[in-house]
């Protein structure tokens, strides 16, 4: 029996690094039409939905294909409110409209606007043909980044954040270390509901070989926008 796949879209009004973030365009088409267009194609998917509390955002969900059957309650549109708990509410509702059980639980971030319809796919295949309860999508740490190289500021002095980084000498004695890069999100029913987790007991990844960017801040907005130009240039991926 095909499993049931609930893709969730969580967009908020509000944001207070960039105003309206979740409306802004890249190539004229804003970060929530973005996860609408590749939803849409993805048969597998029963239900594709926004969870918002802006109506605005609502409309243009609407318009690519996106369902809106609840607005988001105002306890869960604070900036300190849990993926965990939008998703578990997204899903009661869900299945409470739908009169349904959902297997699986996509999150899809428009922050992550680079998303591909084959990162879906291949987080989708691996979730259901393995035995594993969720799936990240990463991407590999610029060594630059590592934790050993990172410092702390207390007033006017400068620590290591872990003391292990005085003895890098060179890049090639780091482990290699990886972060979530927010294209895909997918966990299952059980690890959603009664781990109350999305990093589960039998996780996995799946590892973004291109260069991604998640929207934080204006550079984020301007970066991504040029990335995304140059890629329909090339007729390609970067």
């Amino acid at each position: 029996m095909a499993r049931k796949i609930l893709a969730v879209v969580p967009a908020r009004g509000g944001s207070k690094g960039i105003k309206g973030k979740n409306l802004k365009k890249l190539q004229g088409v804003s970060l929530v039409a973005r996860c609408g267009q590749v939803l849409r194609g993805i048969e597998q998917i029963s239900l594709a939905l926004v969870s918002t509390d802006n109506e605005q955002i609502a409309d243009e969900a609407r318009r690519y294909g996106l369902q809106v059957p609840f607005l988001r309650p105002e306890k869960l549109s604070g900036d300190l409110v849990s993926d965990i708990d939008v998703l578990q509410h997204a899903l009661a509702e869900a299945e409470r409209i739908a009169k349904t059980t959902f297997d699986i639980i996509l999150m899809i971030q428009p922050t992550s606007p680079m998303r591909q319809e084959s990162d879906v796919l291949e987080v989708l295949e691996k979730i259901q043909q393995g035995a594993y309860d969720s799936v990240f999508t990463v991407s590999e740490t610029d060594s630059k980044g590592h934790p050993w190289k990172q410092f702390t500021l207390d007033g006017d002095a400068i620590n290591y954040f872990d003391n292990r980084g005085e003895s890098i000498i060179a890049r090639q004695q780091l482990k290699p270390t990886y972060h979530k890069n927010g294209l895909v999100y997918a966990v299952t029913r059980e690890c959603l509901v009664e781990q109350g987790a999305l990093l589960g007991k039998k996780a996995t990844y799946i590892c973004t070989q291109r260069l991604t960017v998640n929207i934080d801040t204006q550079h984020d907005l301007l970066l991504a926008d040029f990335l995304l130009s140059r890629q329909r240039d090339l007729g390609g991926s970067l």
